[in-house]
C-alpha cells in the first residue's frame, strides 16, 4: 500500500491559498517569501522531502502551474522523471508536459484509490487544497507536512473542509520550530 502524502505551506489560520505569488490569484499572494527572514534550517523539510518522495500528484490547476515552472527548475531537478499523477475529470492527454517525466491523468477517486494498493513508495501531493479536501474526505491521506507561516490570511483556500465529518485523529509524528516563527508539523493519521 502506497501512502499519500500532503506537503504544504499553510497560514495559521489554516489558507494554504497562493504562497508563491500574487499571479496565483490571492490578494496577500507570496506570504510565504515576504517579510521573514530567511532560515536555512525552516526548510529542510522540502529536502528531506526528496528521499522520500517516490511520485507526485496534483490536481488539475495546480499541475498546470507547476508544469510551467518546475520541469526546468534546478530546485526541483529530482522530480523531473519521477512518475506524475494528474487529478482531473476536464484534462486533455494532449495537455500534458513533454520532458517532465511520465505521467497519468486519474478521472476518479477510486482511481486514486486503486493507485494507492499498487506497488511502490510514496507519492507526495504538493499545492492542490480542493484535492487534498476530496482525498482527506474519502479517508486517502496518510500523512500530512505542513510548514505553518505566522500570518494570517483570512480568506482563502483551506486545506481542511468544513463538512460534518466524522472525528479523525492524527499523530504528531515530528515537530520543530524556528527563529522566524515558522513551525514544521509532521502529523501522521491514525487508522
Amino acid at each position: 500500500m502506497r501512502d499519500l502524502v500532503y506537503t504544504g505551506f499553510m497560514s495559521l489560520d489554516g489558507v494554504v491559498d497562493s504562497p508563491g505569488g500574487t499571479e496565483e490569484g490571492h490578494r496577500s499572494g507570496g506570504w510565504v517569501v515576504e517579510d521573514l527572514e530567511f532560515v536555512p534550517e525552516a526548510w529542510s523539510l522540502k529536502g528531506e522531502e526528496l528521499t522520500d518522495t517516490t511520485a507526485l500528484m496534483f490536481g488539475r490547476r495546480s499541475y498546470e502551474a507547476f508544469a510551467r515552472v518546475w520541469p526546468d527548475s534546478e530546485d526541483h531537478a529530482a522530480y523531473k522523471e519521477l512518475p506524475k499523477y494528474v487529478v482531473s475529470s476536464t484534462l486533455a492527454d494532449d495537455a500534458l508536459v513533454d520532458g517532465w517525466g511520465p505521467t497519468t491523468i486519474l478521472r476518479s477517486t477510486e482511481d486514486i484509490a486503486a493507485l494507492k494498493k499498487s506497488e511502490g513508495g510514496a507519492i507526495f501531493i504538493h499545492g492542490s487544497a480542493e484535492l487534498a479536501r476530496r482525498l482527506s474526505d474519502a479517508g486517502l491521506i496518510d500523512q500530512y507536512n505542513l510548514l505553518v507561516f505566522p500570518v494570517l490570511l483570512g480568506a482563502g483556500k483551506s486545506l481542511f473542509g468544513r463538512a460534518d465529518r466524522a472525528k479523525q485523529m492524527l499523530t504528531l509524528r515530528e515537530s520543530e520550530t524556528y527563529s522566524n516563527g515558522i513551525m514544521k508539523l509532521v502529523y501522521e493519521i491514525k487508522r
